[in-house]
């Protein structure tokens, strides 16, 4: 009996790892002792964040593994029983983590295993077979793949939602410095609309000043010339009623009848002053009338600036068209660069593909648009006859159809030389000022806005709005027939002047 208590303490003062007396023992959370010494020089010294031995003294080492069952983490030497020692052998072993006991059940103190579908938690052996036993199991691998699967597609989906909130922030961003830039382009034409409806103000303002000044200096000098014939009469009554007054007091009969009769006394006034009037120059009407004037000119001249202004905004917008001759009906002759047509007379053998105009003498643009703004000009002059406007992808190539804008079409069109009209409903007669050279067509896709103006007068020609637009638009063009010559002008794709 006292052998065999000699043999335990003997038992129990010897290292489970060295299996030499203890030195410096060390008690672990499982109970179990070992001694402090290792192979420090020969294993990794821990990094901050990295988990560290828990049988470590002095300078703790990086945890190769951690114990589910000691529930203690350790370095290549320490964990050295458990893969020598056959009762440690059967511990569970993970990869080192620090919270070793949160991977415990608490109420039966085993590792947790599995993970209860049911209940979406972590359990143990025992609670599958006690607390759990009705519901549905998993290995908690298959489930922590399964979960780490689906954390893979959220952070790809989160990655997807950054991307495309960065690409938000960007449209913002450019839409401020459009907007910036809209700003600026608007205080510029603004300011250049309202100085010069402020000179104009300011020259009627003088011409108002000059006219009334003018019109007093001629009252004044007209005064002044009544004035001094009516001195000059007076000088002369007097030098007469000098002479009377001094005849009166004459003594001498035959002397005072002679001069009487020099004199003529009797003899009429050389002018009725009574029926001359000079009443105020009245100048009550003069600022009403001006004001009047006034506003007519400045209606004119605003309407003019803010069409160049108008204009110069659209321009903006301007597009690199060039023509499609794969569009081009066959009597038609482009040039090489594609910015000029006028009709030949002589009809190509062209293959008839189905994007080429048989019945038309039109020809498409190479480009299309299907949202936004885009702005050309077309330089019509010396042509008589001609059709101009977008047209949408799926019109009629191959028929004779009515150009408007439910066929597709939204176009004007010059026929007969002055004989002007937009292809809308039921045609509109257009009245124009002065017949356009060179003709700027706009459009705003969102808008539904198709409008055709004079580039050189600035002036609006006419307008289709709430349109609806669901294909892609092109650029189109109809010079019309030669007619022997005196419609030879080519239509001319012109670059555009901002």
């Amino acid at each position: 009996m006292a052998a065999a208590n000699s043999r335990l303490s003997e038992d129990q003062l010897l290292c489970s790892i060295c299996l030499d007396l203890f030195t410096d023992p060390v008690t672990i959370s499982c109970g179990h002792n070992f001694c402090p010494r290792s192979r420090s020089s020969e294993q990794q010294v821990s990094k901050p964040g990295e988990v560290l031995c828990d049988v470590c003294t002095g300078t703790k080492l990086k945890a190769l593994k951690s114990c589910l069952d000691c529930l203690a983490s350790y370095c290549e030497t320490h964990l050295e029983p458990h893969l020598t020692a056959s009762r440690l052998k059967r511990h569970q072993l993970i990869d080192p983590v620090e919270d070793l006991e949160d991977r415990m059940c608490t109420k039966h103190d085993k590792p947790l295993e599995l993970f209860c579908k049911t209940d979406q938690t972590c359990v143990c052996v025992l609670c599958s077979v006690l607390d759990h036993r009705t519901h549905e199991f998993v290995p908690l691998k298959e489930e922590y793949e399964e979960k780490k699967a689906e954390l893979g597609k959220t952070e790809a989906d989160i990655q997807q939602m950054i991307h495309k909130r960065h690409l938000k922030i960007d449209e913002i961003k450019r839409s401020v410095d459009l907007s910036k830039e809209d700003a600026d382009r608007e205080i510029a034409e603004g300011v250049q609309v309202f100085t010069a409806l402020k000179e104009s103000v300011e020259r009627g303002q003088a011409e108002l000043m000059d006219t009334i000044k003018e019109k007093q200096e001629t009252r004044e000098k007209q005064a002044q010339a009544f004035i001094k014939e009516l001195e000059q009469e007076i000088s002369e009554l007097k030098k007469r009623s000098s002479e009377v007054e001094r005849l009166s007091r004459s003594e001498d009969h035959l002397h005072l009848l002679q001069r009487v009769q020099s004199l003529n006394i009797n003899e009429p006034p050389p002018k009725d002053w009574t029926e001359v009037t000079f009443s105020p120059k009245s100048y009550e009407g003069t600022v009403v009338r001006a004001v009047a004037q006034l506003e007519e000119t400045l209606s004119e001249e605003m309407k003019q600036l803010l069409s160049e202004a108008e204009l110069k905004r659209v321009q903006q917008y301007a597009a690199d068209v060039t023509l499609d001759p794969d569009t081009a009906h066959p009597e038609l002759i482009l040039s090489d660069d594609g910015k000029q047509v006028h009709h030949g007379d002589v009809k190509k053998k062209l293959p008839d593909n189905p994007e080429r105009f048989s019945k038309y003498i039109s020809v498409l643009a190479k480009q299309s648009f299907s949202s936004g703004r885009f702005y050309f000009e077309v330089q019509v002059k010396g042509t008589t006859d001609w059709f101009l406007g977008v047209a949408r992808k799926s019109i009629s190539r191959k028929e004779y159809i009515t150009l408007r804008p439910g066929e597709g079409y939204w176009s004007i069109c010059l026929r007969n030389r002055n004989e002007y009209k937009a292809l809308a409903g039921p045609p509109v007669r257009l009245s124009l000022k002065s017949p356009p050279e060179k003709v700027g067509v706009f459009v705003d896709y969102e808008e539904g806005l198709v409008s055709f103006c004079d580039v050189d007068s600035a002036a609006l020609i006419y307008s289709f709005t709430d349109c609806s637009f669901t294909e892609k638009l092109f650029p189109y063009f109809t010079p019309c027939n030669n007619y022997g010559g005196k419609n030879s002008a080519p239509l001319i794709i012109s670059p555009v002047t901002k």
